[in-house]
């Protein structure tokens, strides 16, 4: 059997859109993609960039996800905390996670988000 990640849904506020927009086009650089009509009826939005693909979906009693969050490759850690910085996000580094470089912050509403990437120079030798 084998399995691979379609997509990752985070739960959003209602009326949220656009500020979701402002966040993850604006800010991260992805891409809105349209939702199936049936599906549109009901908020939120869909969007992607590579082989990532986050579904932002309106939750009536909407909590942000201050532990769950999707841990996201990119590939310029640097610039994307930069960005992220520049625009009011707080970027929190971590350095728990050995092989990786990784820092995590929150979305416009809270929810957590993990940005990381392979850190050659801290793999270990094969034997």
């Amino acid at each position: 059997m084998t399995f691979g990640l379609h997509h990752v849904q985070l739960a959003i506020e209602p009326g949220s859109e656009d500020r979701c927009r402002e966040f993850y086009i604006g800010v991260l650089g992805l891409t809105e993609i349209p939702k199936p009509p049936e599906l549109a009826a009901r908020g939120g939005l869909w969007v992607r960039a590579g082989g990532l693909e986050l579904h932002l979906g309106v939750e009536a009693d909407f909590r942000p996800a201050r532990k769950a969050h999707p841990g996201i490759l990119a590939d310029d850690l640097d610039a994307l905390a930069a960005r992220l910085e520049a625009h009011g996000s707080a970027v929190e580094w971590d350095d728990g996670f050995p092989g990786h470089r990784r820092f995590y912050t929150t979305d416009c509403l809270g929810n957590r988000l993990e940005f990381l990437t392979p850190d050659a120079s801290a793999r270990t030798p094969s034997p």
